[in-house]
């Protein structure tokens, strides 16, 4: 059962993940560089030595070294978990200097979701930190293939909270263009950074559960460009069965799906650009959203979640969105990674609807204008799971409540 967490007790913990050779450490190297990190510790959860060698002035034992920055860094070559509890322990003890924020870097084949199970899901982690966010490194230059031909990459990307292209200055423009929008595809509405040489600005990195300001506006756009996703590729797969059921009209057929190809290029199966015969792990990897008018009472709901994420959770790659409880003013915050529920959070007042159009800043725009609106809303991306089969769900167990009729 998901807890509310406090923000003041816990430490902040933030996964940064990517595929081998993402660029993932650079990043971390030019993280620390930051003066405001300084009251950081680093988790490289990874076999071999710690890749930011440059950086230490100071072993205070074999596991931990103070690095120039002020930041710790340990390497966890075995149980996170047990990392993470003696950090604590020895800031506590006051055996090494204090942290507020942990930044664990992960192993370039890992699956993000039992790094934040491991914190969600032991008592004494989950009483002392709390998730910041998922941040992926993507390499611009090999980012495409990857993504056809690794089932993790394509995980790490749907997981994210946050996207970061990495060497943009190696590859051409188109090349990274066509990048930005696969992965548009396949986790709609993430922020994503470009940058090159692991730079970035760390208040794009860090703070992301933080000031329910930022959260209320970022979910009203991430909700608003996820609904818009799915509705294009329902308006494109449309198109392509009024294609199929007009082969009298060849002409008009074509029109249609040249119309339904500008529309956004998303079809609810993402189809490969590689040639034939290459293993595409993002095929059956789609998003829908699932509205609902009436409020939900929570222990129902809450059992809903729990049985979608136990018999579907490896299925569930990511669910984000507001829902309306029966007796409370506010939207509570729903997050899931997998089998995983993150601990529960509140928004101070439900946010402006954002109008479902493209650029980021016309979304900021139309949410401040709009009245808010107070449907639950959940996005869902999902592997080879049908929208059907999710509403079903919250039908049998919330008392009859169903979703409203999918956007078209």
């Amino acid at each position: 059962m998901a807890t509310v967490t406090d923000p003041a007790r816990t430490l902040s913990l933030t996964v940064v993940t990517g595929f081998l050779g993402a660029g993932k450490t650079t990043l971390v190297n030019a993280l620390l560089r930051d003066a405001r990190l300084a009251d950081t510790a680093v988790l490289i959860n990874e076999f071999g030595s710690v890749g930011i060698d440059h950086h230490l002035v100071e072993k205070i034992d074999d596991n931990v070294v103070l690095l120039a920055s002020g930041c710790l860094c340990c390497s966890a070559r075995g149980d996170l978990a047990r990392a993470l509890r003696d950090l604590f322990m020895r800031r506590l003890r006051r055996e090494i200097p204090p942290f507020s924020r942990v930044l664990v870097e992960t192993t370039g084949l890992a699956d993000p979701a039992p790094v934040l199970a491991t914190i969600s899901g032991d008592f004494f982690l989950a009483e002392r930190y709390r998730i910041d966010g998922v941040v992926t490194v993507i390499d611009a230059t090999l980012g495409e293939g990857q993504l056809a031909r690794h089932v993790e990459a394509v995980k790490q990307a749907a997981m994210a909270d946050r996207l970061l292209l990495a060497k943009c200055d190696l590859a051409p423009r188109a090349q990274i263009d066509a990048l930005r929008a696969r992965l548009d595809r396949l986790n709609p509405g993430a922020p994503l950074r470009e940058m090159a040489h692991g730079e970035v600005d760390a208040g794009f990195v860090f703070g992301l559960a933080g000031g329910s300001e930022r959260r209320g506006d970022e979910l009203a756009c991430w909700l608003a460009a996820a609904e818009e996703r799915a509705a294009a590729g329902l308006r494109a797969a449309a198109a392509a069965e009024r294609r199929r059921l007009s082969p009298a009209d060849p002409a008009a057929a074509d029109r249609l799906a040249t119309a339904a190809a500008a529309e956004g290029d998303a079809l609810p199966l993402y189809r490969s650009r590689f040639e034939p015969g290459q293993p595409v792990h993002d095929a059956a990897v789609h998003t829908f959203v699932l509205r609902f008018a009436e409020p939900f009472v929570w222990p129902e709901f809450s059992e809903a979640i729990d049985v979608l994420l136990a018999t579907c959770g490896a299925r569930i790659l990511r669910i984000k969105g507001l829902v309306n409880v029966v007796g409370e003013s506010r939207p509570r915050v729903l997050h899931c990674v997998q089998h995983l529920r993150y601990p529960l959070t509140t928004l101070p007042a439900w946010p402006a609807e954002a109008a479902p159009v493209a650029s980021p800043a016309k979304l900021a725009a139309a949410a401040a204008a709009r009245a808010a609106c107070q449907d639950s809303r959940l996005v869902f991306i999902v592997d080879g799971l049908s929208r059907e089969v999710v509403a079903k769900a919250f039908t049998m167990f919330c008392g009859g409540v169903e979703a409203l009729p999918a956007a078209a």
